[in-house]
């Protein structure tokens, strides 16, 4: 880093804590453009190994190459915090990369989401990455690759189905602590007594709980479920499905926060660009045409972009709420809000027209018609691909006596079909630790009830 760089990164940090950011300290590190590639892809420095991230690196390579991709920084929120950025940008993009770091480290110490997050992880994501992986890869050397990408399989088909509200520390249930080495009916029945619904779910109303003679379940973190009551999942496989568990509670402020995140942040290094009186006026200049680059409402060169930039939306909702109510107010934001909260609250009709956001379809010829600027339909249309990680809400719902698990897709809250082929794929993963069929309700693409069901094994 050179000490230019180090001028720059100690001014701004003065400057930013002197207008009222609060953060914990962040480490910055200087890496080349393939290690920040592979950041970005595995979402941590290290984690555990699996084909679907080779997949992605593949992907994001293609983009990059082709010019529709550049990663300026990667940051990771903790106690301290840990921020790479590209060793092949410019002394004034990593500048301005520095202060949209700390725009990122003050959201993420203040906003509710993300500090219940870090508290429960304990501000040691990137640690607790690195020791997920090295139990991952004992386990390969103990039971073989192919077993541990099998339930690797699994876990990561399924890592967007937590239940945030219940916490990542949630009581095992005894039966499960002293898995019994060949299921029986009787051992089912035992596991029975145990199983959510029947304590802390109890009261839950919802038609996904049946009444047919047999427990029945309600509970959507599915993770957590069958690493807790698969008939005859192992101890490290259990161990795996919970590290999965313990990362998408990580991921998810990232994924429920991005607008306002990435919003937060591009307001912030404008903001400290504009403020610093170290940086020349050539300097300047050249860091604020990156900013330009970030916050575009459109797509680079020439192809007009359908699809929301969450920095520019997120930029420009910032400033309208700054410009209205003063910083007072946007640290109040900042610290009680969500992606969900925000549009709603602050993404107003005016705002919309000023930003030429609506809805819109999309012909087989490419043209592109306006269907409406009602504000509601807007909202729920840049909100609806955030719930539940984007992925469709699934719960268990009932073990049968022969250990048949029955899981239910809530078309009703999610407003729509599955993709049965893949449904069927998940499944497949899913049966292979459940170790006996599983059955899925859902509804196909137009609306029609439909089952996939998968028979154990044989």
């Amino acid at each position: 880093m050179t000490e230019r760089l180090e001028t720059y990164m100690t001014e701004l940090e003065r400057l930013g804590r002197e207008l009222g950011l609060d953060y914990y300290p962040v480490n910055f590190e200087e890496v080349p453009d393939s290690f920040m590639m592979e950041i970005a892809v595995y979402g941590l420095p290290v984690r555990m190994p699996h084909w679907s991230f080779g997949v992605r690196y593949v992907y994001q390579l293609v983009q990059h190459r082709m010019g529709h991709s550049r990663l300026f920084e990667v940051v990771f929120p903790g106690n301290p915090g840990q921020a790479y950025l590209a060793r092949n940008n410019s002394v004034q993009e990593n500048v301005l990369v520095t202060a949209h770091v700390l725009g990122h480290a003050d959201f993420s110490k203040n906003n509710t989401l993300f500090r219940r997050s870090e508290e429960q992880l304990g501000y040691r994501i990137v640690e607790k990455a690195a020791s997920h992986a090295r139990r991952i890869a004992l386990a390969i050397e103990e039971h073989g690759e192919a077993r541990v990408e099998r339930v690797l399989d699994a876990a990561l088909a399924l890592e967007s189905h937590i239940d945030i509200f219940k916490g990542v520390e949630r009581a095992e249930p005894a039966a499960s602590r002293h898995p019994a080495p060949s299921p029986a009916a009787e051992e089912f029945q035992a596991r029975f007594l145990d199983l959510p619904g029947e304590g802390e779910n109890a009261g839950h109303s919802g038609d996904s709980n049946k009444v047919s003679g047999e427990q029945t379940v309600v509970e959507e973190d599915l993770l957590w479920f069958i690493a807790n009551h698969a008939p005859e999942l192992e101890d490290w496989e259990r161990d795996i499905f919970l590290a999965v568990r313990e990362e998408s509670f990580y991921f998810y402020p990232v994924f429920a926060c991005q607008i306002m995140n990435e919003g937060w942040a591009s307001y912030w290094h404008a903001r400290l660009l504009s403020e610093t009186e170290l940086m020349t006026s050539g300097d300047y200049v050249d860091a604020m045409k990156t900013h330009s680059d970030v916050v575009r409402p459109h797509a680079a060169d020439n192809h007009a972009s359908l699809s929301v930039n969450p920095y520019h939306l997120g930029f420009s909702l910032w400033g309208k709420i700054i410009e209205e109510h003063g910083i007072e107010k946007a640290f109040e934001i900042r610290a009680n809000d969500d992606d969900f909260s925000f549009i709603r609250n602050y993404l107003t009709e005016e705002v919309a027209d000023e930003l030429k956001l609506f809805r819109y379809k999309q012909g087989k010829d490419g043209s592109v018609s306006v269907l409406d600027r009602d504000i509601k339909e807007l909202q729920d249309v840049i909100l609806q691909p955030k719930y539940n990680f984007g992925s469709p809400t699934v719960r268990a719902t009932q073990i049968d006596v022969d250990g048949t698990l029955h899981l239910e897709h809530q078309h009703t809250t999610d407003g729509r079909g599955l993709d049965l082929d893949r449904s069927e794929k998940v499944l497949e993963y899913v049966q292979q630790v459940w170790r006996r069929p599983v059955r899925l309700e859902t509804i196909d693409a137009k609306g029609a009830p439909k089952v996939v069901s998968l028979a154990e094994a044989g």
